[in-house]
């Protein structure tokens, strides 16, 4: 195995990172002394200048609410919210922008799904399908769904590698399976999971999938007609976009068919106190007045990372991947946790002589952040 100082940091010609850097504002600060390293991406992503920009000139020129007035600050906040929407549609590859429904975030958007159409489809008996690498959001949510109607929850192990391999996967499938719910990439490990075929064996038993996108957006292409996902949801705020707006997208016929998850104004089309007719999707799920700011800004950062050559960055984050990698092995008494041959470029460690919090108290004491 090479050593520590044999490594050189990689570059890309197709990647300017200095340039990149210049981006991000949080990136111009020192860390007790040191120029910022930030490796806490997975947690949230930094914002670059022109998501900032996009967010506060919402406030400084279109401060109006959306989808309620004529006057022109109302207009202009309305066309940029439902612009932001086409981008959506347009980065996820969605059939139509009534499958695009703004949430709060991923964790909002798999609570929705739970919700609304766990409560109207499941039963008692009926099982939902999780695997071990699921975040604690894609866990939750189905417990408590499973308590309120009688469904038990499965769990799918993980190969010691951190994988979810097929054969596993078929063994928990059931004909009473109703809903699987998988993460896209793996929050801790940064494992890809093999959803197209995981999604293709579900159907074949009848089951509908949700798939957790909220660490594969910023990672992998994703093309929700190809992978035929029921729903997919994701956040923005780690997508370089702001915090507290997310999407869930869903196939238009499963969202025609669910009750509002919340009631307020816009979900409405007329309101008496006899009878409440809903709105139109996606309106139906978007009750109240929405993070109006934080979806135009997800739009600039989609904006953002399009902008970008897709190989290009790919090509990066593998070499990065692959120099901590080798950097990490080098180390003595350090274990990586998490070694499946896919994977994006998260790594998790455990060392040996350290907890985890010493270990993120001694790189922080260097200007370097991380998850721990």
């Amino acid at each position: 195995m090479s050593e520590v100082s044999s490594l050189t940091v990689p570059s890309s010609r197709s990647f300017d990172v200095r340039r990149v850097r210049e981006d991000f504002p949080a990136l111009h600060q020192e860390v007790h002394g040191a120029p910022l390293v930030y490796l806490d991406s997975a947690a949230t992503s930094l914002k670059p200048q022109s998501v900032i920009d996009a967010v506060a000139d919402v406030y400084a020129r279109d401060c109006a609410n959306i989808h309620r007035a004529v006057h022109l600050l109302s207009q202009r906040a309305t066309a940029r919210f439902e612009e932001a929407r086409e981008k959506v549609r347009r980065f996820i590859n969605a059939a139509r922008k009534t499958e695009v429904v703004f949430t709060g975030g991923t964790t909002d958007a798999i609570n929705l799904v739970a919700q609304s159409w766990g409560r109207a489809y499941l039963r008692e008996g009926d099982e939902v399908l999780v695997t071990e690498l699921e975040h604690h959001s894609n866990i939750v949510p189905w417990q408590i769904l499973c308590q309120q109607t009688g469904a038990t929850l499965v769990v799918v192990p993980m190969s010691d590698r951190g994988e979810v391999l097929r054969e596993a996967f078929e063994q928990e499938l059931s004909d009473r399976t109703r809903l699987v719910a998988l993460a896209h990439v793996s929050n801790a490990l940064g494992t890809v999971l093999p959803v197209a075929e995981l999604i293709a064996l579900a159907h074949e038993r009848g089951a509908v999938v949700l798939l957790d996108g909220a660490q594969a957006v910023s990672h992998v292409d994703v093309d929700v007609q190809a992978l035929d996902c029921d729903f997919y949801a994701f956040s923005g705020h780690k997508l370089y976009g702001p915090t507290g707006i997310g999407v869930l997208y869903g196939k238009e016929q499963l969202l025609e068919g669910m009750p509002p998850y919340q009631g307020g104004g816009d979900m409405i089309r007329s309101v008496t106190f006899e009878e409440t007719i809903y709105n139109d999707l996606p309106y139906k799920f978007e009750a109240g007045t929405p993070n109006i700011a934080g979806a135009i800004g997800l739009g600039a950062a989609i904006d953002y990372f399009t902008s970008f050559d897709v190989e290009a960055l790919h090509a990066h984050e593998n070499e990065v991947l692959r120099y901590a990698t080798e950097a990490l092995e080098g180390f003595p008494g350090v274990q990586l946790v998490g070694t499946a041959p896919g994977k994006v470029s998260a790594l998790s460690f455990l060392m040996d002589a350290a907890h985890p919090h010493d270990i993120g108290t001694i790189v922080d004491s260097v200007g370097v952040a991380i998850r721990t």
